[in-house]
């Protein structure tokens, strides 16, 4: 496969200008730092084209089926007493837990997935498939009740990250190989989830 390769330029307020190139063997995702604020060392990003796991469900969409509470006032406090230790260190503060430790990883039972933090609907289990992470797949949310946004935690390894679009709690992240219909991957922790059967 040919190198793909990103170009970021960064604008900075002193009107200093430096871009970089770095390659990639994967599909291209180009992103641009369109501003820089003079609060410490704060940076807008924006995406400039992207990926076909770029095109998300709009977060400023209603969450269907999701709760009315207003989540963004929950203090960390709070989240530690409602949650484990595990589910407030991957929803809260966007941790991953080890692949085929899970609960819900090889679980095959039918029901609902639930947000762990709101019990917003976010999977059906119909959507559910093995794709041999250890992670628990689906290639489809419901609704509009999961977002994503890009995730430039790693160096040189964008991706989208999941969240809840009730609570915005992590779920994990959406890829580009997954099965028809959607062809997308969701590797979601099972901590972030609660499944009532059916």
């Amino acid at each position: 496969m040919a190198s793909q390769s990103i170009t970021t330029t960064l604008t900075l307020p002193s009107k200093i200008c430096s871009k970089a190139q770095f390659g990639f063997s994967s599909k291209p995702l180009f992103f641009k730092v369109v501003s820089a604020f003079q609060t410490k060392s704060c940076v807008a990003i924006r995406a400039m084209g992207s990926s076909a796991s770029s095109s998300s469900h709009n977060s400023d969409s209603s969450s269907q089926d999701a709760g009315k509470m207003d989540y963004s006032s929950t203090s960390d406090a709070e989240w530690k007493k409602k949650l484990s230790g595990e589910q407030y260190y991957v929803t809260r503060q966007k941790g991953t837990e080890r692949a085929f430790t899970g609960e819900y990883w090889n679980t095959k039972t039918p029901g609902t997935y639930h947000c762990i933090c709101c019990d917003t609907p976010l999977y059906e289990s119909s959507t559910k498939f093995d794709s041999g992470t250890g992670w628990p797949s689906y290639y489809e949310p419901i609704g509009n009740n999961v977002k994503s946004k890009l995730d430039l935690s790693i160096i040189f390894m964008p991706r989208q990250e999941v969240l809840c679009a009730t609570c915005g709690a992590h779920l994990g992240h959406v890829f580009d190989d997954g099965p028809p219909p959607t062809g997308k991957r969701h590797c979601i922790n099972s901590a972030s989830l609660k499944l009532k059967p059916k």
